[in-house]
């Protein structure tokens, strides 16, 4: 998908222009119907670019990694979309939430295995500590999972809270095992 993040406005609220919202995606296990992760995650990009108020921008690479924390847990297959938009954060985690059910999502224990996982990690500039979703998402510059995704789509993002580039919080994590797709 092309991508140009000069034409996206960082700005959210009253402002005018529509904000950059990025969305990580994960899985790791098969639904109910034995489709696989991947194939799971794939069409979660169908439903984003079907959400109402948002345009699908792009889409990363996929990359599969192990479980975070560690575990016994099969491999995540992991990606990030960019949608382009308008939209208010709670009305944005209930349509992920939706998204996520319909996959077969099962909420439980925390960091259980999944089927589907979206998470909101930025909309535009917004800090937000609360209410949910918290914004920047909190633990999403400790991820190389979620941010090699979000260097795919968007190479010159700033976590909106620490001003940091993509690149930089890159380089600033262990080497993980990330295998692209």
């Amino acid at each position: 998908m092309h991508r140009d993040s000069s034409l996206i406005s960082r700005e959210i609220g009253t402002s005018s222009h529509p904000a950059a919202i990025i969305i990580a995606i994960g899985g790791n296990l098969s639904d109910d119907s034995g489709r696989s992760p991947l194939a799971t995650c794939r069409a979660a990009t169908v439903a984003l670019g079907g959400l109402a108020q948002c345009r699908l921008h792009a889409i990363s690479r996929w990359y599969r990694s192990p479980a975070w924390p560690p575990s016994d847990q099969p491999d995540y297959i992991n990606g990030a979309a960019l949608l382009i938009g308008r939209i208010a954060p709670a009305r944005l985690l209930a349509d992920l939430h939706a998204i996520e059910a319909h996959a077969g999502r099962r909420r439980g224990v925390a960091n259980a295995a999944r089927t589907l996982d979206l998470d909101i990690i930025a909309i535009g500039g917004l800090v937000r500590p609360a209410p949910d979703p918290v914004l920047p998402h909190p633990q999403a510059h400790l991820r190389r999972f979620v941010l090699q995704p979000i260097a795919d789509i968007m190479p010159d993002w700033r976590h909106p809270a620490s001003g940091e580039t993509v690149r930089a919080l890159l380089a600033g994590l262990p080497g993980d095992a990330l295998v692209p797709l």
